[in-house]
């Protein structure tokens, strides 16, 4: 069962619901021990001091932050916690948003938000809000403290139960200004490739199914180590692909090319049912 990781209350205006936080996703990548390839023995790290050349207990590390004129400012404990925000066990509501308007390029991490505690009150302070939110339709925009760190989420109702989403704060997103684009200083696409463009996209539509898009690369790792498991020799297949595709030379041709092969895939798929 999943390990709650934070536990208090979500509170819009004089309201308290009492609820836990459990991480809405799973790590399933396959993770590796470093070994000392001549005795098989595992990897320390080491805090080393580079000036002394010797090992440096923990208690005896500081810590810098690097000027842009390369000089450093030296950064303690103590002044770490003199701007710690206050440690509240609040999730505090500020506003209601439509979720429609959020961009997806401020979410961070995903969590379900469930009641905490068996008490009836508890229950139904978060049933009432649950329903609220699926009525309403409307998310939940707030602020919570977890691990020294306030958070900005924004909380709406999905499949029967809360879900909280941290997000990014507004200078955190990199603005489209700042990154290098051709945007606006290539030609104009005509009508004709356009309308094509457009076919291309509806032939590949298809409704979202989470289950049909699996982690391929998980799936050959996994094959490797039960091979290796069972004292299986790996052999290293020529995958392909390494040269990077270049300019279309005809675009036209290129889009009716595309779609002919998207019919024609979109056939077999169909006979296949």
């Amino acid at each position: 069962m999943a390990r709650s990781l934070w536990t208090g209350s979500l509170s819009f205006g004089l309201v308290n619901v009492p609820v836990q936080l459990v991480s809405a996703v799973r790590d399933q990548d396959l993770h590796f021990r470093q070994l000392h390839e001549k005795d098989k023995s595992p990897i320390e790290t080491q805090r080393w001091c580079s000036e002394e050349d010797k090992e440096v207990p923990f208690e005896a590390v500081t810590r810098s932050y690097e000027l842009d004129s390369g000089k450093q400012v030296i950064v303690t404990d103590e002044d770490l916690e003199s701007v710690e925000p206050r440690r509240t066990r609040t999730i505090d509501i500020e506003q209601f948003v439509d979720l429609a308007d959020v961009d997806p390029i401020y979410f961070d991490h995903p969590y379900w938000l469930v009641p905490a505690g068996d008490d009836e009150g508890a229950a139904r302070a978060y049933s009432l809000l649950l329903g609220v939110m699926e009525q309403a339709g409307e998310a939940a925009l707030g602020r919570f403290v977890m691990r020294a760190k306030e958070h900005l989420a924004i909380v709406r109702a999905r499949d029967g139960a809360l879900t909280l989403t941290t997000m990014r704060f507004h200078d955190e997103v990199r603005p489209q200004s700042a990154v290098a684009s051709a945007t606006g200083k290539s030609a104009k696409p005509s009508k004709k490739e356009l309308d094509a463009a457009v076919s291309l996209i509806e032939a590949l539509a298809a409704e979202w199914d989470p289950a049909g898009h699996d982690d391929r690369y998980r799936k050959r790792l996994r094959k490797v180590v039960n091979k290796k498991r069972k004292g299986q020799t790996i052999e290293i297949e020529d995958a392909g692909g390494g040269e990077e595709p270049g300019a279309v030379p005809d675009l036209m041709e290129a889009l009716e090319q595309s779609l002919a092969e998207a019919r024609k895939g979109r056939g077999k798929a169909k006979g296949r049912t």
